[in-house]
């Protein structure tokens, strides 16, 4: 792919890079906005605690097998990578997985009120997001390393990410106040969006054909690449040690309601200022700090902050104080994980994009809501309040720090605009990019 092979106008290049974010931000938005965790937030927790009268662990437990699909996103980003489908390792997984994640979502408005019931169809809303999310990020990965973008890519998903908690938090929670059926159908309209944006904006290459015996092979080197690839392992581990501390956020959903007394109206509002401070620290990343500072000292300073933010909650006893402390987690801890990617992104082998992202991506969930659920547990068997679980999360999600400094200087100790390898030339491939997006 280098970048002397064609010759495109500058201008053709800027056209295809625009529609390439487009892609990538209507993707985020669709796989992130319509989740359980996002719009679906408020209404399935309201309707686990207060009509099948779930206890935290068990609220905590559902969630957590719910999204365990995420914690499969490697398999299939090597799945993505390696299989075409339809002629294309992209577009064709975004409109197929898109369409089904649409239909469950649907499905789930007209499941009986039954802790199991539910469970299933909310693995299989999961399962069929993974899919699309995969294929972006991989998409993503490769547009970023062609365009030495890796900062202000993984900027856009993360102001997307938190643009769509802006969103959620109010509409959840009026969401939460009427009929269980709104939410399936508003959940699976914001679902459908990437299947329009994928047909007419991405125009991925086809993929060389393959006998059987070539893909397996294809596929084994791509495993071999990723277990290999030291650098990747090591930002797994930051991610994991960062997000695995004993989370808080379905201790936080109780104590709102049985601590503060909020409606879910008002819980939908604090979602929507983190939101707001997340979106405005995705913006202060991707725009000043990813091209200003060495990547390792914004993974120092954003993973002491994001801990902070978590610690802050100690603070958490009234609702204008809560406004105030959910506006800071936004803001902190969108800065570590906006940090985090950007090293996924620099630390993923070339040819391994979807598999390499859906590792990371794989690690921060399972770590986020496997932490989530050991807190919930830890709080209803030893009965800690909620501050003191506030102060544990801050605390050990600092264990990351350490592991920041085994990660390679080549990866680490460069700005955004560099290549993964500071010494490369930093020049556009245009062609590459040019090769995955419309026009």
């Amino acid at each position: 792919m280098a970048i002397n092979a064609v010759q495109i106008p500058a201008s053709d290049a800027k056209r295809a890079l625009v529609l390439a974010v487009v892609v990538v931000a209507v993707g985020v938005l669709a796989t992130t906005l319509a989740q359980m965790q996002l719009l679906g937030l408020i209404p399935i927790r309201n309707l686990l605690k207060t009509t099948l009268h779930a206890s935290r662990e068990e609220t905590a437990k559902f969630v957590f097998w719910s999204l365990m699909p995420w914690n499969f996103k490697p398999l299939v980003g090597i799945v993505q990578d390696a299989f075409p489908l339809f002629g294309t390792r992209r577009k064709s997984y975004m409109l197929v997985a898109g369409v089904l994640s649409t239909l469950t979502w649907l499905a789930l408005g007209v499941t009986p009120h039954e802790y199991n019931a539910l469970l299933i169809v909310c693995i299989a809303i999961n399962t069929a997001t993974v899919a699309v999310s995969t294929a972006v990020g991989g998409y993503m990965v490769e547009i970023a390393r062609a365009s030495a973008s890796a900062g202000r890519l993984t900027s856009v998903r993360n102001v997307v990410e938190q643009g769509s908690y802006v969103i959620s938090g109010v509409v959840s929670g009026y969401l939460a106040g009427i009929r269980f059926g709104w939410t399936s159908i508003t959940c699976g309209a914001v679902a459908f969006l990437i299947v329009p944006v994928a047909l007419w904006c991405l125009n991925e290459a086809p993929a060389l054909s393959q006998t059987s015996a070539q893909v397996l092979q294809s596929a084994g080197g791509k495993l071999l690449q990723i277990f290999k690839a030291k650098p990747l392992w090591l930002a797994a581990a930051v991610s994991f040690l960062f997000y695995f501390a004993p989370g808080i956020q379905t201790a936080q959903f109780y104590a709102q309601q049985n601590d503060l007394h909020l409606t879910t109206q008002q819980q939908g509002n604090l979602v929507s200022m983190g939101g707001a401070f997340g979106v405005l620290a995705g913006l202060l990343y991707g725009a000043f700090l990813a091209r200003r500072f060495l990547l390792r000292n914004l993974l120092f300073a954003c993973i002491l902050i994001g801990a902070s933010a978590q610690a802050a909650y100690v603070f958490y006893y009234s609702y204008p104080i809560a406004r105030i402390v959910d506006s800071y987690n936004g803001f902190g801890f969108t800065l570590a994980e906006v940090a985090m990617m950007h090293l996924a992104v620099r630390a993923t082998p070339a040819g391994c994009e979807a598999m390499g992202f859906a590792l990371m991506m794989s690690v921060r969930n399972f770590g986020l809501f496997g932490g989530d659920w050991l807190g919930a547990a830890l709080q209803d068997h030893f009965h800690l309040t909620f501050h003191a679980m506030a102060v544990i999360n801050g605390a050990t999600s600092l264990l990351a720090l350490p592991v920041v400094l085994l990660v390679p200087a080549a990866v680490v100790m460069g700005r955004d605009a560099q290549k993964t390898d500071p010494l490369t030339d930093m020049s556009v491939d245009t062609a590459s990019v040019n090769a995955h997006a419309g026009g």
